[in-house]
């Protein structure tokens, strides 16, 4: 079951509207005593239905969810569509230029802040949730991946496990690895990242920036799994495909 309504974020666009939506398992209402983890989902729109997917093709979350009878509830917020480039800015943690988008105000910590103070909270309040860190998770793909990295990092109180599907990784790269570098982490930090083989080289240097994130991620001690998808490309299509490999990491009990 998916629940969708219309939410505001005052401080990134005012009193425009935009889209929240939560999944809850089928076994949500036959046990009203029981609690359970979340995953926070950014482009919330590309995630459970086609008719809402900006490209209509959607991830497929709910059917997934619902065939393997995972129990984890889904919330997901409906991504900046303003055609000046809204998202990358609510979606990038850092201030970055590039030749083809031009220079960037970063907007991705009011976005972060918004989730952790406001969205959680609303979430934690009108649904059972496991509302520690532990049962805390986040998963995104291409600057979506990026803010599920930087939210894992920076925002590690609230979060324990992410999931960056072709993470943009090219978005001010020496500011990532500053962060991975000097980020206060908790215990059994969690990371599924991957790229897939046809969009590696859509940015110069991907491939060695790529590795040199899951060599970082390494180092701090972060529990990783860092993949290349053979053939994967950068589309909804191929991000649902990867759904069992990126769950089963982020619901991976030692």
């Amino acid at each position: 079951m998916v629940h969708k309504w219309n939410i505001t974020i005052p401080e990134l666009t005012g009193d425009e509207e935009r889209r929240a939506y939560v999944y809850l398992p089928e076994s949500y209402d036959m046990d009203e005593s029981r609690h359970y983890p979340v995953l926070y989902m950014f482009d919330g729109h590309n995630v459970f239905f086609d008719e809402d997917a900006t490209y209509g093709k959607c991830w497929g979350m709910k059917e997934y969810m619902d065939y393997t009878e995972t129990e984890v509830i889904i919330a997901a917020v409906e991504c900046n569509h303003s055609p000046d480039n809204g998202r990358l800015s609510e979606y990038s943690p850092f201030n970055f230029s590039d030749p083809k988008f031009g220079r960037f105000t970063g907007r991705g910590k009011i976005t972060m802040d918004w989730m952790v103070h406001t969205f959680k909270k609303e979430i934690d309040s009108n649904f059972r949730t496991l509302p520690d860190r532990a049962h805390t998770y986040i998963a995104g793909s291409s600057m979506g991946g990026l803010m599920s990295l930087y939210a894992v990092l920076q925002y590690n109180r609230w979060f324990s496990r992410a999931a960056a599907l072709s993470p943009s990784l090219w978005v001010a790269p020496g500011r990532l690895e500053y962060l991975i570098n000097h980020a206060r982490l908790g215990p059994n930090t969690i990371v599924y990242m991957d790229y897939g083989s046809q969009e590696i080289f859509f940015h110069a240097n991907m491939e060695q920036q790529f590795a040199k994130v899951t060599s970082l991620l390494l180092r701090r001690r972060i529990f990783l799994e860092s993949r290349i998808v053979p053939g994967g490309n950068h589309c909804e299509a191929s991000w649902e495909k990867q759904i069992p490999f990126f769950m089963n990491t982020l619901l991976y009990e030692p």
